[in-house]
């Protein structure tokens, strides 16, 4: 899609950085670490600087994913990016595509949308996806609680970002 902000990928990748140090710190980190049987000396041995380089990383994939998610006039651009001449920004379907995000660009591109759909997947991926890998590792419902929240409240709020101004 034309004129995209693209920095806002390193923006919102940034986000789960931001929650975890709350929501892993003040927030739950007692509650977590204590589900995770890990204590304050067992953690001291963590790079966290290969850490948060390799989670920025993953968050930025995460981000760049999370645009099809919250941006519904993504599904036309896929469906027609292949049409003859459309890459090339020629032909039939490339004039449609162009007259379409005048007509449609802005429908649903709001922070408050994108924050509706990013929780939902937050719902629907990350909390079955937590849920199945505790039940094989024995873990609590508090655990599966405690990290499938945080990546709702997070997917959230990059949907939001990411809706609002990319």
């Amino acid at each position: 899609m034309e004129n995209l902000n693209f920095y806002i990928f390193f923006l919102t990748a940034l986000i789960p950085m931001v929650v975890g140090f709350v929501w892993y710190g003040p927030l739950f980190g007692k509650a977590w670490m204590n589900q995770m049987g890990f204590t304050e000396e067992s953690l001291k041995d963590t790079n966290m600087v290969v850490t948060l380089i390799i989670c920025y990383i993953m968050s930025l994939i995460l981000s760049v994913f999370l645009q099809f998610v919250v941006i519904h006039q993504m599904g036309t651009f896929q469906t027609l990016m292949n049409e003859p001449g459309f890459q090339e920004q020629t032909g039939e379907a490339y004039e449609y595509f162009k007259e379409f995000v005048v007509n449609y660009g802005d429908r649903f591109r709001t922070f408050h949308h994108g924050a509706i759909h990013g929780a939902m997947a937050g719902v629907m991926f990350s909390l079955p996806i937590l849920a199945i890998i505790a039940r094989f590792e024995k873990r609590s419902f508090k655990y599966v609680a405690i990290n499938s929240s945080y990546w709702i409240v997070t997917l959230a709020l990059m949907g939001g970002v990411i809706c609002q101004f990319l």
